[in-house]
């Protein structure tokens, strides 16, 4: 079962580490995350070294996923009837958000073969269906340019070397919902801020104020 693999692989780096069902605030949505409890103690050396090598990401909500998956609940028509790529998935709550919206079919992306299964463990738990992939841009894959109508992203743009990934989604859709906290001073000429919005991550990381701004970019392809 994905959850007890999910349950297995935070067990390998926090010891009897725990996921929790957790009702995301100014949503509709829950997600599986790392029980605030474990939060409570003080990691060991190793601890800190195995959450530094493999950080289980996908068992948080992040801020700018959080806000993004807001976004999309709030205005649905940037997602309904559109085939959607959500990038960089992690959890999932940003492609969750979409196809609860009414998007026609939801794409998850994600690298990290463990984040796909709590992406597949957060689907269940929303009652949606989400189809998943490894690997968006690798040559010869079953996806054509012409696949998806929309990309969302959140929290990818955390290396600045992962700014070409703005130009490589317009490449695969016409469109695109890019949400960071930490880019504000993006300047690309196919993007543009749509918004600029508040959130937190859950489980609470005690994240510096500035982290909980999230801005959202549009990008269009030209």
């Amino acid at each position: 079962m994905p959850l007890e693999h999910l349950h297995s692989a935070l067990a390998e780096l926090l010891g009897e580490a725990r996921l929790a069902q957790v009702a995301l605030p100014g949503t509709a949505l829950h997600l599986w995350l790392l029980d605030p409890a474990n939060l409570d103690r003080p990691f060991s050396r190793e601890e800190t070294q195995r959450v530094l090598d493999t950080p289980p990401y996908w068992s948080f909500c992040w801020a700018s996923g959080l806000a993004l998956a807001r976004f999309i609940a709030q205005h649905p028509y940037w997602v309904q009837g559109k085939r959607v790529l959500d990038f960089g998935a992690g959890s999932g709550v940003a492609g969750i958000a979409a196809a609860r919206a009414g998007a026609a079919c939801v794409v998850a992306c994600d690298l990290d073969p463990i984040a796909l299964e709590a992406c597949r463990a957060n689907a269940a738990l929303n009652r949606v269906t989400l189809e998943y992939r490894d690997n968006a841009f690798s040559a010869g894959d079953s996806f054509d340019l012409a696949s998806f109508d929309l990309i969302v992203a959140a929290d990818v743009l955390y290396d600045r070397e992962n700014l070409p990934l703005l130009a490589a989604f317009l490449k695969r859709a016409p469109q695109a919902l890019v949400a960071d906290s930490r880019i504000r001073d993006l300047s690309h000429p196919c993007y543009t801020r749509l918004a600029h919005l508040q959130a937190m991550t859950l489980p609470d990381l005690a994240e510096p104020e500035a982290f909980r701004q999230v801005s959202l970019y549009h990008g269009q392809r030209p």
